[in-house]
């Protein structure tokens, strides 16, 4: 009689759904442009081999501008594997002898006295708004958010950042990647431009207010500076995040540099990454 063997093969490759988020740029300082939200990169990475160990870096956001004749900072790049998302661009002070807010992941806002805002990155996110010239209130451009472009500055208020995007990576919908709103000169009824969905930070306004810095891990762009009798700092961009989403029956190990937060869902294992650097990796098994 003939007996036939039957084993079974084990998997030693995984499917990973991923969302990988830059940081987000500094706000301009005094009547500053809005600073753009970080790159936004969502897909999934097939067959990773758990042999392998994948990069993993989660980028900071940039810091507001201290001195209005600087831009804000942009963010920093963040990355998955060979998925890098780009730093959002820094928004302008109303000094700057350059017309534009920086590029970035989405744009930074241009500033009174600043006409034009960054460029986002195609893919990633969308251009800073105009900054405008015009009194009373001299506004300055947002920054430009992963579903938007920031708004244009006017003479009666400054920018609107651009709205961030939405995603249910984690199990539930969240919005990230918002815009800076750019500041605005003078006191009274003027209005400075509020931060975009997704923790995007709004400008300055009133007397001896700075702009709002973004969200923590949202990759949110700072909010322009103030501009009055006293000139106000931009905010600082709020840090990126990458998050893994997995089969449950898989499980993610990580280097000694990381920072995270696991949980299940829909038969899911997610994985929340909110600080990792240069040399930080992750493996699956």
């Amino acid at each position: 009689m003939l007996f036939l063997n039957s084993f079974l093969v084990q998997p030693t490759t995984v499917d990973v759904e991923y969302l990988v988020i830059a940081g987000g740029g500094g706000g301009g300082k005094s009547i500053g442009g809005g600073g753009g939200g970080g790159g936004y990169l969502t897909g999934t990475a097939t067959s990773l081999s758990f042999a392998t160990a994948y990069v993993l870096t989660v980028g900071g956001g940039g810091a507001g501008s201290t001195n209005t004749s600087q831009r804000g900072a942009n963010g920093s790049t963040s990355t998955f594997r060979s998925t890098s998302s780009t730093g959002g661009g820094g928004g302008t002070g109303q000094s700057v002898s350059s017309l534009n807010g920086s590029d970035g992941g989405s744009g930074g806002g241009g500033a009174r006295n600043n006409t034009t805002g960054g460029s986002g990155t195609s893919g990633q996110g969308n251009n800073g708004g105009a900054g405008s010239n015009s009194g009373p209130a001299l506004g300055a451009g947002g920054g430009g958010g992963a579903s938007g472009a920031g708004s244009n500055g006017s003479s009666t208020g400054g920018g609107n950042g651009g709205g961030g995007t939405a995603s249910s990576i984690s199990g539930s919908s969240v919005t990230r990647a918002g815009g800076g709103g750019g500041g605005v000169s003078g006191a009274g009824s003027y209005s400075a431009g509020s931060g975009g969905a997704g923790g995007g930070g709004g400008g300055g306004n009133n007397v001896g207010i700075a702009g709002a810095a973004g969200g923590t891990n949202t990759g949110g762009g700072g909010g322009g500076g103030y501009g009055g009798a006293t000139a106000e700092n931009g905010g600082n961009g709020g840090s990126g995040v990458i998050i893994l989403s997995i089969p449950e029956a898989n499980t993610a190990s990580f280097s000694g540099g990381v920072t995270q937060t696991s949980t299940t869902s829909g038969g899911r294992r997610i994985y929340t990454i909110t600080a990792a650097g240069a040399n930080d990796t992750v493996t699956f098994a």
